[in-house]
């Protein structure tokens, strides 16, 4: 009896609960090691595609030269493969940009519908062709809304009015600077739009903030500035 008790003290038995979850460890433990093999022999496929690849020629359906695909064939990511060679699109691409401001740049292939991917096309591009087709498709997305330019030299930041609606004093949400919307000028404070052209100096530039921050009226017969102190808010030369 002592050497039974001592027997099981050692060796407990496995409960059912125990069993089914040592069970699916197992099947587990299984399913990873089949996925590890099916990846290993999907990179072995692909490699061995790609060194086949590397002596073989096509020819440039823009500039009708023979290259080698492992040198210079362009990829549209997954969407379509035709033959063309990396300088051509760059070429395509930019006069499409640039001289067609076309955001949405089909493939070049007779009779193919796919559109170019930007992000695969970037390390081909530059960054520089690359901010600028960014920015060619923000704006044909925004072409309903009416739109402006930040006016400071040192922004240039794109402006949409996206609540639509008559917008005047507005903040460029790059740069934080006041703009006037309808003008798209610097604000000018204390100045019609109309008359916005007429001054440059800063003394003018000053005394519009100042007529601002103290809210003077303007005369609609003489265009002095008055400041209200009493009365009502009808201002006119007598």
């Amino acid at each position: 009896m002592g050497n039974t008790l001592q027997t099981l003290h050692q060796n407990p038995p496995i409960l059912p609960q125990q069993q089914q979850q040592q069970r699916r460890q197992e099947q587990d433990e299984l399913q990873q090691e089949q996925q590890q093999r099916d990846e290993l022999q999907q990179e072995q496929q692909q490699q061995q595609q790609s060194a086949e690849e590397e002596n073989q020629e096509f020819t440039c359906e823009i500039c009708i030269e023979p290259t080698l695909i492992s040198d210079k064939k362009f990829r549209n990511t997954n969407k379509c493969s035709h033959p063309f060679c990396t300088d051509c699109m760059i070429k395509y691409i930019r006069v499409k940009l640039d001289d067609e401001n076309v955001g949405s740049i089909k493939c070049p292939a007779y009779n193919c519908d796919h559109t170019l991917d930007p992000h695969a096309c970037s390390s081909l591009i530059g960054p520089a062709l690359f901010v600028r087709w960014c920015d060619v498709l923000c704006e044909e997305a925004i072409v309903g809304f009416d739109r402006c330019y930040c006016p400071y030299r040192n922004c240039n930041a794109l402006i949409v009015n996206e609540c639509g609606g008559n917008v005047k004093r507005s903040n460029c949400p790059n740069c934080r600077r006041l703009l006037c919307f309808e003008c798209k000028t610097v604000w000018h404070a204390g100045f019609g739009c109309e008359e916005s052209g007429q001054f440059r100096d800063r003394n003018d530039v000053a005394l519009g903030r100042l007529v601002e921050q103290k809210k003077w009226k303007r005369c609609p017969r003489c265009r002095h500035f008055v400041e209200l102190t009493e009365g009502c808010w009808i201002v006119k030369c007598r």
